[in-house]
């Protein structure tokens, strides 16, 4: 992805992992931090310039697991990681809100259309 955005001039600025977000994991209670996968500035051939906040994950990993008839510790994993990952996206949400940006989830879906 890294040099999609060095190649393509419609990107202005771009960073990996320099956002911080806290959040609380509803897995332990305990307040932790979202390192966002990318930060990207572009001009639309508009002309408009808008800022994003970039998670990149598996497309399993943004749906709930589907219910399974016996609680395996791989579907318990499954269960965890979609919890964690819906307290981390609620609050780049809302970070993004406050800072007048937006705040998107990219899948192999998206990356490879």
């Amino acid at each position: 992805m890294l040099k999609r955005f060095d190649e393509d001039p419609s990107f202005l600025e771009y960073g990996s992992e320099e956002i911080v977000i806290p959040y609380i994991s509803p897995v332990d209670g305990k307040p932790h931090r979202y390192f966002v996968d990318f930060y990207v500035k572009m001009i639309s051939k508009q002309g408009v310039i808008k800022k994003y906040i970039v998670e990149v994950k598996p497309l399993s990993q943004t749906m709930p697991p589907k219910p399974k008839s016996r609680l395996t510790p791989a579907y318990l994993k499954e269960c965890q990681t979609y919890a964690v990952n819906q307290a981390k996206w609620t609050a780049a949400k809302k970070f993004a809100e406050y800072n007048k940006i937006e705040f998107i989830v990219m899948t192999e879906k998206e990356i490879y259309g």
